[in-house]
C-alpha cells in the first residue's frame, strides 16, 4: 500500500527540505543517521548548525583580552582586534548560512545567530571599556542625574549648550530615571554602553513581525534582520532618545501593516496563484469599528513616541501619508490622529524649540547640499575617519543596488510589499526641509534601511516552491548560493570600519573624565565653560548651572581665522565680568581633526597659544588635557 507524504506545512517551504533530499526526509537527517540510532542533536546536518554558533562564541570571548582598546590609533579598533575576533565573526557567518537551510522549521536558530551577531559586532565596548562610549552620550547622563536630583524639568528656561530640547521632550529620561531608581544604580553610565545590544535585542522581533507581514519565507526574513544588523553601523542605538523612538516607531508600523488593511483592498493579491512564491497573503481586513479600536490602542505608543523624540513624530507622520497614497492601508483618521498629537506635544512642550525650528526654515528649506551634509564640516581627516566616510558610502551603495535588483528582478513580491518599500522612501523628502544639525543624513539612512533590509534580502534569497512561472531557474539559485555568503562578507567587511574605523575620538580615558569632571565642579554657579566642541566626556556635567560655548562647532573657514589669534577671538567675544574655564582634552583633539572641524595641527596651535596669552592662566595640566581659567578685567 502506497504511503501518504505529508504536505508542507504553509510557510515552512523555506528550509523545509535540503536541496535534492528525497520527499518526506526531514531536515539535517542523512541516509543511514536514524538506522544508526543517532539523537537528532548529533545528526549532521544538526550539528552543523549549533557547533558555529559555540565554536563563534567561545573564538569571541577568547579574543576581549587580546582587543587593545586602550592604546587606539588612527584607525580605531580595525587594527586592534585580534584575529581570532575576526574568525568569531567569519565562523559566525558560516553557521548562519547553515541555519538558514532548516528557517522553517527551526527558526529559533538563526534567530540566536542573530542575536550572537549582535553581540559580537556591538557588545566589544559594553564588556571592555572603562568609560562611556561616545563621549557626548554623557550629556544624556547629565540629564538623567539633573531630573533625579532636582525631581523635575524646566521646559520652558533656556539652558546652556541647547539641553532645553532635552527639557522638553522628556520622556525617555523620565524612563531612565526610573531604571536607576529601580535597580539601585549610581547612574545611568552603568549601563550606556550596553544600549546598543539590548535595543538591538529589543527591535529583532518587531522587525521579524514587519517582515513576516510581507513574506512567508523564513531565510527571506532572517537574511533581512542579518543584513538590517549589517548595515546598522550608523550609531543611533546608543543610550539616547533617538534609539528608544525609533523602536516605538517600528512598533507602531507592524501595527499599523498587520492591523490596519481596508476591506476589499487586496485585489489578487489574494491569490497563490499571482502572488511571489515567497510573498505573505494580505492580512485579513478590519472594519471600520476594529481599526478604530486599533487608534484607541496606539495612541499611548504614539504619544510615548512625541515625548522621547522630536524628529521621529514627524518620521511617524510621513509614514503614514507615504502608507496612505495605497488602497490597503488608506486610513486618513489615524494619520490626522498621529499629526494631532504631534502638534499638540510642539505647541506645549515642546513649543521654545518648535517656534526657533520654525524660524530656521526659511534658510534651510530647498538646500538639499547643505542639509544632506554630514556633521559641522562634513570633511573627515585622518586615515581611520576617512576609511570609515569612504566605507559608509558604500555601505549605502551596497544595500541600495541589492535592494533595487530586488525591484527589478522580484515585481511580484515588490507590488505585494509596496507599504514597506513606500515606507522606505517616506523619509528622504526631509532633505528639503532641515539638516537638523548636520544629522538628517544618519536620520534619513536609519529609517529607510528596515525596508531596504527586506529588498536587499529579496535579491539573494530565491523563492522557494514556485512553479510554472513562478519557478526560480536553476541557474539563478546557483548564482544566489554564490551572491548570499558573498554579500553578507562584504556587508561584514564594510561593518567594521564603519563602526569601529572612528573608535579613537568614541573612547575616552576615565583619567580624561576625571579631569574634566575636577573642572566643572569647581567652578562657581554661572561660569562659563568653554571648549572647542562638546563631544568630551561630562561636557554638560551641571549643565542647569553653568553656561556653555562649544566655539570650534562651525564652518572650518572661521576656525581658520580664529587660529590666527585664539586669545584674542575668544577674550573679545566673551561678556564683560565673565568667569570662564576653557577646557581642551585629547579628546576634543581627536574629534576636530577627525570631523575636519579644525586644520591638522590647528588643536596643538590653539593650545599652545591660549596657554601662552596672559590672558588665560593655567588651572591644571595632566598628559590627558589642560584647564585655563579667564578672569575679565
Amino acid at each position: 500500500m502506497p504511503q501518504h507524504v505529508p504536505a508542507p506545512v504553509k510557510g515552512d517551504t523555506a528550509g523545509s527540505a535540503e536541496p535534492g533530499a528525497p520527499p518526506g526526509r526531514p531536515p539535517g537527517a542523512t541516509p543511514g543517521a536514524a538506522s544508526l540510532g543517532l539523537p537528532d542533536a548529533l545528526r549532521p546536518w544538526t550539528v552543523l548548525t549549533w557547533l558555529p554558533l559555540l565554536l563563534a562564541a567561545g573564538l569571541w570571548t577568547a579574543s576581549l583580552p587580546y582587543i587593545g582598546f586602550r592604546s587606539m590609533g588612527e584607525y580605531g579598533l580595525l587594527d586592534r582586534l585580534p584575529v581570532v575576533y575576526y574568525l568569531s565573526l567569519s565562523v559566525l557567518t558560516a553557521g548562519f548560512l547553515v541555519s538558514l537551510r532548516r528557517a522553517g522549521t527551526a527558526p529559533w536558530w538563526p534567530a540566536l545567530y542573530c542575536a550572537g551577531l549582535l553581540m559580537a559586532l556591538k557588545g566589544v565596548p559594553a564588556v571592555l571599556y572603562d568609560s562611556e562610549r561616545y563621549p557626548w552620550a554623557s550629556k544624556h547622563d547629565a540629564v538623567i542625574n539633573h531630573l533625579l536630583a532636582n525631581g523635575e524639568l524646566r521646559p520652558n528656561e533656556g539652558l546652556s549648550g541647547n539641553m532645553s530640547a532635552y527639557d522638553q521632550w522628556p520622556g525617555f529620561f523620565t524612563l531612565n530615571g526610573g531604571l536607576v531608581r529601580a535597580f539601585g544604580a549610581d547612574s545611568a553610565a552603568t549601563y550606556l554602553n550596553w544600549a546598543p545590544v539590548v535595543l538591538g535585542l529589543l527591535m529583532m522581533p518587531v522587525l521579524v513581525l514587519i517582515y513576516r507581514t510581507f513574506s512567508e519565507d523564513r531565510r527571506l526574513v532572517w537574511t533581512a534582520v542579518w543584513i538590517f544588523q549589517l548595515a546598522n553601523w550608523v550609531g543611533q542605538d546608543y543610550l539616547a532618545p533617538q534609539g528608544l523612538a525609533f523602536l516605538l516607531h517600528l512598533a507602531v508600523f507592524a501595527v499599523v501593516v498587520r492591523h490596519f488593511v481596508r476591506p476589499g483592498s487586496a485585489g489578487r493579491l489574494r491569490s497563490r496563484a499571482w502572488l511571489d512564491p515567497a510573498a505573505a497573503a494580505v492580512p485579513p481586513p478590519t472594519g471600520t469599528r476594529q481599526r478604530a479600536v486599533c487608534v484607541v490602542v496606539l495612541v499611548p505608543l504614539i504619544a510615548a513616541v512625541n515625548a522621547v523624540h522630536q524628529l521621529t513624530p514627524v518620521m511617524l507622520c510621513v509614514t503614514l501619508l507615504a502608507l496612505n497614497l495605497t488602497r490597503r492601508y488608506r486610513n486618513p483618521g489615524l494619520l490626522a490622529v498621529a499629526g494631532l498629537l504631534m502638534l499638540a506635544w510642539d505647541l506645549t512642550m515642546g513649543r521654545p524649540l518648535f517656534s526657533e525650528t520654525l524660524g530656521t526654515l526659511r534658510d534651510s528649506l530647498g538646500e538639499l547640499t547643505r542639509n544632506s551634509r554630514a556633521g559641522y564640516a562634513g570633511q573627515l581627516t585622518g586615515a581611520g575617519p576617512e576609511l570609515a566616510g569612504r566605507a559608509n558610502v558604500l555601505m549605502v551603495l551596497a544595500v541600495a543596488v541589492l535592494a533595487g535588483a530586488a525591484l527589478l528582478l522580484r515585481r511580484r513580491l515588490v507590488h505585494s510589499a509596496l507599504p514597506l518599500l513606500l515606507a522606505s522612501a517616506a523619509p528622504v523628502p526631509l532633505f528639503v526641509v532641515n539638516d537638523y544639525g548636520g544629522e538628517m543624513l544618519f536620520r534619513v539612512y536609519l529609517f529607510a534601511l528596515p525596508g531596504a533590509a527586506f529588498f536587499a534580502a529579496a535579491a539573494l534569497v530565491p523563492a522557494a516552491g514556485g512553479t510554472g512561472a513562478h519557478r526560480v531557474p536553476p541557474a539563478v539559485r546557483k548564482i544566489c548560493a554564490v551572491a548570499l555568503p558573498v554579500s553578507l562578507v562584504a556587508l561584514l567587511a564594510g561593518f567594521m570600519p564603519s563602526y569601529y574605523g572612528k573608535e579613537q575620538m568614541n573612547y575616552t580615558p576615565p583619567a580624561e573624565t576625571a579631569l574634566v569632571t575636577r573642572t566643572i565642579d569647581r567652578a562657581p554657579e554661572g561660569a562659563l565653560i568653554l571648549a572647542t566642541t562638546g563631544s568630551f566626556p561630562q561636557a554638560l556635567h551641571r549643565y542647569d548651572r553653568l553656561e556653555h560655548w562649544f566655539f570650534a562647532e562651525q564652518e572650518l573657514p572661521e576656525n581658520v581665522e580664529m587660529l590666527k589669534d585664539p586669545a584674542g577671538y575668544l577674550s573679545t567675544r566673551l561678556p564683560p565680568g565673565t568667569t570662564a574655564y576653557v577646557i581642551l582634552t585629547r579628546t576634543q583633539e581627536i574629534y576636530t581633526a577627525g570631523e575636519g572641524l579644525l586644520p591638522p595641527g590647528g588643536f596643538a596651535a590653539l593650545t599652545r597659544d591660549l596657554t601662552a596669552s596672559p590672558l588665560f592662566h593655567v588651572v591644571e595640566r595632566t598628559r590627558h588635557g589642560v584647564v585655563l581659567r579667564y578672569d575679565s578685567p
